[in-house]
């Protein structure tokens, strides 16, 4: 039985964070990039797809994957350079229209995202107030799940930190760093690829 003060799926929107020029992975599109037999931008859509959240939201610029097909609702922007905020903007506004109590914002370059760890981050909130984060134990990250109280400032944003001032002064809920591992650059998906399948990993440092 869910407590009355937690916030549930049922009333939550999933945004996803599809959108945005990935310069740093080259010319080619890094969310239709294969990993492990699936492009790296299904993943999350996969790994979350039993969550019964009450609307599913992905914000895209026009990348080649078909989240539609998915079960979400595409909100399409056209200022990919007006950095991760305004993504942000887009997909909390879609979700306040769609009668959302919680946004749970998530990144489409997050193969390793499970929907344990989504649960946990539910489990932790207390209403309306919620900002609860994810976090490898140093830092916090999407996803991140956040109240009602916090749409008008999610839709008030700036600049490409995103929600990251609510997200250090929230709540955090550590999860292993393989989970929220983020994809930057073709290096960084090579690595994660010998990790993960089969093989073993070269020597790889994330931030050299």
């Amino acid at each position: 039985m869910i407590a009355p003060d937690r916030l549930a799926p049922a009333r939550a929107a999933l945004v996803l964070l599809a959108a945005g020029k990935s310069e740093r992975f080259g010319l080619s599109d890094k969310l239709g990039a294969a990993f492990l037999g699936k492009p790296l931008g299904y993943h999350v859509v996969t790994a979350l797809a039993a969550v019964p959240f009450q609307a599913r939201i992905a914000v895209c610029d026009g990348g080649a994957l078909d989240y539609a097909a998915r079960g979400y609702q595409v909100v399409v922007t056209d200022r990919a350079e007006a950095g991760v905020s305004y993504s942000v903007r887009l997909g909390v506004k879609a979700a306040r229209a769609a009668g959302c109590d919680a946004v749970l914002l998530a990144l489409a370059d997050m193969p390793r995202v499970t929907a344990a760890h989504i649960y946990r981050l539910f489990d932790a909130s207390t209403g309306a107030e919620t900002v609860v984060a994810s976090s490898d134990g140093t830092q916090p990250r999407p996803p991140a799940l956040f109240g009602r109280v916090h749409f008008d400032a999610l839709e008030t944003l700036q600049g490409d930190t995103g929600a990251r001032h609510l997200i250090l002064a929230g709540k955090h809920v550590v999860t292993d760093a393989d989970e929220l591992v983020d994809i930057d650059t073709e290096e960084e998906l090579a690595y994660l690829q010998a990790k993960f399948g089969p093989g073993r990993a070269p020597a790889f440092a994330k931030d050299a």
